[in-house]
């Protein structure tokens, strides 16, 4: 048998995390800190951007995993660099202490100290050197600095498809016009949304293919011609209404006595509806690593959740309605979601490839919010799946359980 996805402890490797090693060209302690010169620095945006790749634009974090700060130093780094005349660690250091290391790490080790991060953030030499104050003396200036940066968070959805203004849509495996125009709820449906993008698509509307970007605002204009039409039809459909009231049914006002016999049967019955009919599998796939398995690969000792293998692109829903509390990047988990029920109870959904959810977003029970992947620390495509008690780490319960409580057969 293959061996199944799994998340593992948070290690990050050289291909998804910056080494920041240090390497014999670190040894250019009695630079300045802020002598990079313009042949090897970065503007202040651009590293926002591989911030915003390697820690979520979070200058503060330490989640105990060796690497701190905004930008994922090593301790040995950041001491290698000078560092500590700043803070005994990175993630002690404001943001333009830890740009002012960067910059020296960018010079003696280049681009390659982040390797996937550089990439997606546009991170070379040569660039603009940054306006940063690393002694804290020109605080003034730097906070207006520290405003514009809003876009550049949306830096870490680049290699999966995460919304925000909606306004085009990149078409995924297995997606559909019906299905697109459904979710992104584009006004005339799918046949609105291909005449917008016949273009893109071509000739056959059930022919799409992963990688095109759809337009999906431009459809909403267009209902505006359908708007004349509609009320050039409600003046003909006015004259049928004087003979509704004219059968002037409040005689049928004591019939109303009948319906009070029922109320007692409606009302509870339409209460346990909602409940039993409130929980969904997360996706169309046996489960695989089963939780509380004990090993050292995972952190805590043993697997938190419940993995299913799945290819990526496989689509992945809710399990039930809630509110969507995260949506991005989630270190060793990768793309994540994470969604708030009703009852209470939180769910996670790791490992992504395109999460198709925001934040504080309403879900209801079976609705498609991401599709599943290999991102973070994984050993292959599958979903890792969380049941938790919290938002955090560390509170899970046991997932199936959970699901079968809600009538999920697995």
């Amino acid at each position: 048998m293959a061996v199944r996805g799994r998340h593992r402890r948070y290690q990050p490797s050289r291909i998804n995390r910056a080494s920041l090693t240090v390497t014999a060209g670190g040894a250019g302690m009695a630079l300045p800190l802020l002598g990079a010169g313009a042949a090897h620095a970065a503007s202040v945006d651009v590293w926002e951007k591989v911030a915003a790749c390697e820690s979520t634009n979070n200058w503060k974090i330490n989640t105990g995993n060796g690497y701190y700060g905004g930008l994922q130093f090593t301790q040995s780094t950041w001491e290698e660099y000078g560092g500590t005349r700043y803070a005994p660690r990175a993630d002690l250091a404001t943001r333009d202490q830890q740009i002012a290391i960067a910059e020296k790490v960018l010079k003696g080790q280049g681009p390659r100290a982040w390797p996937a991060c550089s990439v997606k953030a546009g991170l070379t030499r040569g660039g603009e050197a940054p306006d940063i104050a690393p002694q804290g003396k020109a605080a003034p200036a730097a906070a207006p600095r520290a405003t514009p940066p809003a876009t550049p968070r949306s830096a870490p959805a680049t290699p999966t498809t995460v919304p925000g203004q909606r306004e085009s849509y990149t078409v995924a495996r297995g997606d559909s016009l019906s299905d697109i125009a459904e979710e992104q709820k584009v006004r005339g449906g799918w046949q609105r949304l291909y005449a917008a993008n016949r273009t893109v698509i071509g000739s056959d509307p059930d022919l799409i293919m992963p990688g095109q970007k759809l337009t999906l605002r431009t459809t909403a204009a267009k209902p505006s011609a359908k708007a004349p039409s509609k009320p050039s039809t409600a003046p003909s459909a006015k004259p049928p209404a004087p003979p509704k009231p004219a059968a002037k049914q409040p005689a049928a006002q004591p019939k109303p006595q009948p319906p009070a016999a029922k109320k007692p049967a409606a009302k509870p019955a339409s209460v346990p509806k909602p409940r039993s009919a409130g929980f969904s599998a997360p996706v169309e796939a046996d489960p695989g690593t089963a939780y509380r398995k004990a090993g050292s690969s995972w952190s805590s000792g043993y697997h938190t959740g419940v993995d299913f293998p799945v290819p990526t692109g496989t689509a992945v829903k809710a399990v039930a309605t809630g509110r969507v509390v995260s949506a991005g990047w989630g270190g060793a988990y990768g793309y994540e979601v994470v969604i708030r029920h009703d009852d209470g109870r939180y769910s996670q959904y790791a490992h992504l490839s395109a999460l198709t959810v925001r934040e504080g977003q309403r879900v209801t029970s079976g609705q498609r919010i991401a599709r599943s992947g290999s991102t973070g620390n994984s050993t292959g495509p599958h979903l890792h799946f969380e049941v938790r008690t919290g938002p955090g780490y560390g509170s899970d319960i046991d997932p199936l359980a959970y699901l079968r409580s809600g009538g999920v057969r697995l």
